[in-house]
């Protein structure tokens, strides 16, 4: 099962670290957080921004490691999709980083196209961008 996180899922969606509880808990309110679950037990999360205020880009897809290759990103990914369709949204946006090749083949597995990379001077490490149409014959 897939929903949109509440104040309850803080603990476990500010369990990375890369944002501040804060902020977090920002995201939860806007609407911005989906967890997913197995017999009501989470087991994956996915955060989203609007770049520019108005363009949906995945910033972070995590699915504990026992429940991986379980279908639990695709499920958070087409619940997003049909989340982002409904208020309008006609293209969702993502990324990863070129030294990971796993969340580069599981983009294109879900229908996301590659469309632009970053190079990052400091460590080095490039970040792949991509896109996916959101219409009916591209929905996960």
């Amino acid at each position: 099962m897939v929903r949109f996180a509440d104040r309850n899922d803080l603990g476990f969606v500010a369990q990375d670290g890369y944002v501040s509880r804060d902020v977090v808990a920002a995201k939860i309110d806007a609407g911005e957080v989906l967890i997913a679950e197995k017999d009501t037990i989470p087991v994956g999360y996915l955060r989203i921004e609007y770049l520019w205020s108005r363009v949906p880009y995945i910033t972070l897809i995590r699915v504990l490691p026992e429940h991986r290759k379980e279908g639990v990103g695709k499920a958070l990914l087409a619940f997003l999709e049909r989340a982002l369709e409904s208020a309008g949204h006609t293209v969702l946006l993502s990324s990863s980083q070129a030294d990971e090749p796993e969340p580069q083949a599981w983009h294109r597995h879900v229908g996301f196209a590659e469309c632009g990379r970053l190079e990052m001077i400091n460590d080095g490490v490039d970040e792949i961008f991509f896109r996916k149409d959101l219409s009916p014959e591209n929905t996960t």
